[in-house]
């Protein structure tokens, strides 16, 4: 019999080296400025990087259903190193080889179990430029449902416990600020996008 999961907790921080860091090292950029004067700059460096040059794609599911409003999905999951659940896009590492779009197909399925079709991709974006080489595209995928379609099974990897959330896209806004309130941190990608959705909704000139 399986029994509930156990609430997160953090039970040391320690410092770690580049050298027996799996994800990420730390690099020092010696650099000039505009005025030719030389500076130093710490960042954090994706070690998975492959050929394509992108780390990691965002996943916005736009989810049909014939009677049911436009929605999105996003999902909760508890990120440590900002030691609470996080709210966001389902989203993941691009594996070697493969591009972007497959990444997004495979990570939406193995994170939420819905599938759907790619219908617009961004240019390559950067995460936080003044920490870390970190990059991304968001895609905007289409998900058709039936009247009475079950919710699909998550395909979820070991370790992994992510909760899936559907929330009507007029309403996605104050979903997030609601999340924020009640002591969830909101990743900025999924804040941005839903604010943009808002600002487009509800500001008419």
């Amino acid at each position: 019999m399986s029994s509930d999961p156990l609430p997160p907790e953090i039970t040391a921080i320690t410092t770690l080296s580049s050298g027996d860091a799996k994800w990420v090292e730390l690099q020092k950029i010696d650099w000039k400025d505009q005025a030719g004067k030389p500076r130093i700059w710490e960042v954090a460096a994706r070690k998975t990087r492959g050929s394509s040059g992108i780390d990691a794609v965002a996943i916005a599911p736009i989810l049909l259903h014939p009677s049911r409003p436009a929605s999105t999905l996003i999902v909760l999951q508890y990120r440590p190193p900002v030691g609470t659940t996080c709210v966001e896009f389902p989203a993941g590492l691009i594996d070697r080889g493969e591009t972007p779009e497959a990444a997004a197909i495979r990570e939406l399925k193995e994170e939420t179990g819905y599938e759907g079709k790619v219908i617009s991709i961004s240019p390559t974006i950067v995460s936080d430029p003044g920490m870390t080489t970190a990059n991304m595209q968001l895609v905007v995928m289409e998900v058709n449902l039936k009247e009475g379609d079950p919710e699909p099974q998550q395909h979820l990897d070991d370790g992994e416990f992510i909760e899936r959330v559907v929330v009507p896209l007029d309403e996605l806004h104050n979903k997030l600020v609601d999340y924020e309130k009640n002591g969830y941190a909101v990743d900025a990608r999924l804040y941005h996008w839903a604010a943009g959705v808002d600002f487009a909704r509800t500001r008419k000139w």
